[in-house]
């Protein structure tokens, strides 16, 4: 489990900080190989908590033979949606690099205040 302060939880420094959890988890479990996608799907994930769910809260990290899930959870419940694909859009494509990157994604409000977004690769 890794806490985002919550004055940090809304700063773009906590993406860094997020990617850099990532690769210490990965290089302590021995699975490097999954690093710079989880890195990426983590970087999505903890960006849009920030955007649209009002400030990432969590990030946890799974691993089971060789899936390794990562999930976010945010202050909303608002569902994430993907984009419709725009070449001239600033913003937008995050949950399709998930979508490409991951064998399968989605989320859950499980006690109604807070939601969960989270995404399995497989190595």
């Amino acid at each position: 489990m890794f806490p985002f302060h919550q004055r940090s939880a809304l700063e773009p420094a906590c993406v860094a900080t997020a990617r850099r959890f990532v690769d210490q988890t990965l290089t302590s479990w021995g699975v490097l190989e999954l690093a710079f996608d989880t890195q990426l799907v983590v970087s999505e994930l903890v960006t849009n908590a920030m955007r649209h769910g009002g400030g990432a809260a969590q990030l946890r990290l799974l691993a089971h033979g060789a899936e390794l899930a990562c999930a976010v959870t945010d202050h909303s419940r608002t569902v994430p949606v993907a984009a419709a694909p725009d070449v001239f859009s600033e913003f937008g494509r995050g949950l399709r690099l998930v979508d490409a990157l991951c064998t399968a994604w989605g989320w859950l409000a499980p006690d109604g205040s807070r939601k969960i977004v989270w995404a399995v690769i497989t190595g």
